[in-house]
């Protein structure tokens, strides 16, 4: 993109269809990378023009002019097809799905396509494999990432017999939600039934000791795939063996998200010179490339007590605000949100000239 062919229009799609805590959380994000790469008007260096779409629980689609609440409150609320057919006479040249819930993963996504508007990251059918951690676990053990042995439980299942502990987990579950590390038969069940209440099956996976327990991106720039520095979490054998859902999100009585694991004693970038790197970035690259992931890919990881990684699971998902970790993580490797935003652009439309050239 050249200047004198005026700026991409960008088109952020926030919100969420199913409740309001996902809506919380993904304008959360979403009014930081809007922040971050220049606001809604005017256009950032004219590089790039933002709107933004917003999606509530109630069906309603809006336009407004920031995700300041005065400014949601104050945009039209259209029903779904008005909004959807507002969002096609937008003219938008790339769009943004910011949103954290499965249909915002999913059928928003499949919904920009079907508009024919290119979207950053990764595909629906990418986001759709990855929600669901069972298939996510063979398709990245196919492709020879060591992944700790697991059994698939559905409702009226036998539960499996215990030879040690075991972290029981909603199939497609997000943010450690319904989460429980089991280490006795009696509790199983009740696990087991707890994960059962929010996802058609269970996922129970061999404990695998502590060790560490670290994230690792995975960005395409330049032809070449990229493991950026690896971020490590606060878990403890003895007080804290697994992350849970406090670790990650805090609500308050205003429903307002706190990013738990943003707080510098939750969270740590590793240095490059850390013995566990080698071998988590193959392990990262590998599962990208086997996940079909196109810009940004992002894996779980648990390092055991010998130093082996194992992969948990992967979130493939980028928002582009400065605490987004796929941001955070490339700003260690010395690249900057700019720059990592007209990389993902550029992968999104691969048919126009780089807007990466216009940064420099």
């Amino acid at each position: 993109m050249s200047p004198a062919e005026g700026p991409l229009r960008v088109v952020h799609c926030t919100g969420s269809p199913v409740d309001d805590r996902w809506a919380a959380l993904s304008r959360r994000y979403a009014a930081g990378a809007l922040d971050a790469l220049g606001g809604t008007a005017p256009p950032l260096d004219g590089r790039w023009e933002h709107v933004v779409v917003d999606v509530s629980p109630d069906g309603s689609w809006r336009f407004p002019t920031s995700l300041e609440r005065a400014d949601l409150a104050a945009a039209e609320p259209l029903d779904r097809a008005s909004g959807i057919a507002r969002l096609a006479s937008l003219g938008a040249d790339v769009g943004v799905p910011q949103l954290f819930c499965h249909p915002g993963l999913t059928d928003h996504r499949a919904l920009l396509s079907l508009l024919g508007i290119p979207s950053v990251g990764n595909d629906a059918h990418v986001m759709a494999l990855t929600i669901d951690k069972a298939m996510t676990r063979a398709v990245v053990a196919d492709a020879g990432v060591p992944v700790p042995a697991a059994v698939l439980v559905r409702r009226g299942d036998a539960p499996p017999q215990l030879a040690g502990p075991v972290v029981v987990k909603p199939v497609d579950g997000d943010n450690s939600t319904g989460v429980v590390l089991v280490d006795r038969a009696t509790e199983l069940r009740e696990a087991l039934e707890q994960a059962l209440d929010a996802s058609p099956a269970a996922l129970v996976e061999d404990f695998v000791p502590l060790g560490r327990e670290v994230r690792c991106g995975t960005i395409r720039r330049g032809g070449d795939l990229i493991a950026l520095p690896l971020e490590e979490y606060a878990v403890d054998a003895a007080s804290k063996p697994i992350r849970e859902e406090a670790d990650k999100l805090d609500w308050d009585a205003d429903g307002d998200v706190h990013l738990v694991a943003k707080d510098d004693d939750h969270a740590w970038i590793v240095t490059d010179d850390d013995p566990a790197v080698p071998a988590v970035h193959e392990l990262a690259r590998t599962a990208h490339v086997a996940l079909g992931c196109t810009h940004h890919g992002l894996v779980d990881v648990r390092i055991d007590p010998d130093g082996r990684p194992w992969f948990l699971e992967a979130g493939p998902y980028c928002s582009f605000a400065p605490s987004s970790v796929v941001v955070m993580m490339a700003a260690a490797a010395g690249i900057g949100l700019a720059e990592l935003f007209a990389d993902a652009v550029d992968l999104a439309r691969p048919s126009v000239a780089p807007a990466l050239a216009a940064l420099s």
